[in-house]
C-alpha cells in the first residue's frame, strides 16, 4: 500500500511553477515521481530548486504560448527525464473586467497564456505517450468554464475551451492507453485569488457565501485529485472534468 498510486519512478512534467505548481511538484516528489518543471520565470524555477528540490537540469525556462517554444520545452523536459509519463498544465492568468473594458491585447494575452499554451504543450507531450502506449495529461480548468461569472469573459472562455479540448484529446488518444482529464477548482487560496482580494477585501465574504462548504479550498485539496488522476488507479478515467469547489457548482 506504500505506493498505492503507482507514481514511484513516473516521469512527470509540470508546466507552471507558481504557488500551485510548486505544491504539485512537492506532491509528485513525495509520491516518488521524477519531476521537471517549465515556467516563464527563471527566478521562480530557482525557488523550486532550492533545498534539494527540482535539479537545474529539470528546470526549463520557456514562454509556452507559441507552438515552437512549447514543443521545444516539452522535448527538453522529455530528454531530461529520460521519458514522459505524466504532463500537467497549470499555467493561467485572469484579469477581472466587464466585457466592454477588454481590448484586443488583453484578449490575446489571456487566450495565449491559458489556452494556446495548453494546446501546444499537450500536443507535444501526447506523441511520446502514444508511442509508449501509456500516459496521463491533466489540464487546469475552473468553475468559470461552466458558470457565467461576471468580469471573467476571456478567462471563462479559455476554461470552457479547455473543457472541450480535454474531451476531444481524450477521445483521440484513449485507444493508445493515454488518458486526458481536467481539474476545475473553485475559489481557492491561491496567488490569483489573493491578488484580487488584496484590492477588494470585502469580496471574500461574498465569495465564501457562494460556497456550500463555507470556505475557500486549500492547495492540498487540489494536489490530491491531480495525483489521483495521474496514477494507475485512474487508468479508466478519461475525458472527465473534476470539479474541486466545495459544492460551488451544485447551487
Amino acid at each position: 500500500m506504500s505506493d498505492w498510486l503507482g507514481l514511484a519512478g513516473r516521469r512527470v512534467v509540470v508546466a507552471g511553477g507558481g504557488t500551485l505548481g510548486g505544491a504539485l511538484v512537492d506532491g509528485f516528489t513525495a509520491a516518488g515521481a521524477e519531476v521537471a518543471v517549465i515556467d516563464v520565470s527563471a527566478e521562480r524555477l530557482a525557488e523550486l530548486g532550492a533545498d534539494g528540490g527540482v535539479p537545474a537540469s529539470r528546470q526549463i525556462t520557456a514562454d509556452l504560448a507559441g507552438p515552437e517554444a512549447a514543443a521545444a520545452a516539452i522535448d527538453k523536459a522529455h530528454r531530461a527525464l529520460g521519458g514522459l509519463d505524466v504532463f500537467v498544465h497549470s499555467v493561467g492568468v485572469n484579469d477581472r473586467r466587464p466585457i466592454a473594458a477588454y481590448r484586443p491585447p488583453d484578449w490575446d494575452r489571456i487566450v495565449s497564456i491559458n489556452l494556446s499554451s495548453a494546446f501546444w504543450t499537450a500536443q507535444a507531450a501526447l506523441e511520446p505517450m502514444r508511442a509508449a502506449g501509456d500516459g496521463r495529461v491533466i489540464f487546469f480548468s475552473s468553475v468559470a468554464g461552466l458558470m457565467g461569472h461576471r468580469n471573467h469573459g476571456p478567462y471563462a472562455a479559455t476554461k470552457g475551451a479547455i473543457n472541450q479540448l480535454t474531451k476531444v484529446m481524450a477521445h483521440e488518444y484513449a485507444a493508445d492507453g493515454v488518458t486526458v482529464n481536467a481539474v476545475a477548482p473553485g475559489y481557492m487560496e491561491s496567488n490569483l485569488t489573493s491578488a484580487y482580494l488584496d484590492e477588494h477585501p470585502a469580496e471574500r465574504e461574498r465569495l465564501v457565501s457562494l460556497i456550500p462548504a463555507g470556505r475557500f479550498g486549500r492547495q492540498e485539496e487540489v494536489v490530491g485529485p491531480v495525483l489521483f488522476l495521474a496514477s494507475r488507479q485512474a487508468s479508466f478515467i478519461t475525458g472527465h472534468i473534476l470539479y474541486i469547489d466545495g459544492g460551488r457548482t451544485v447551487v
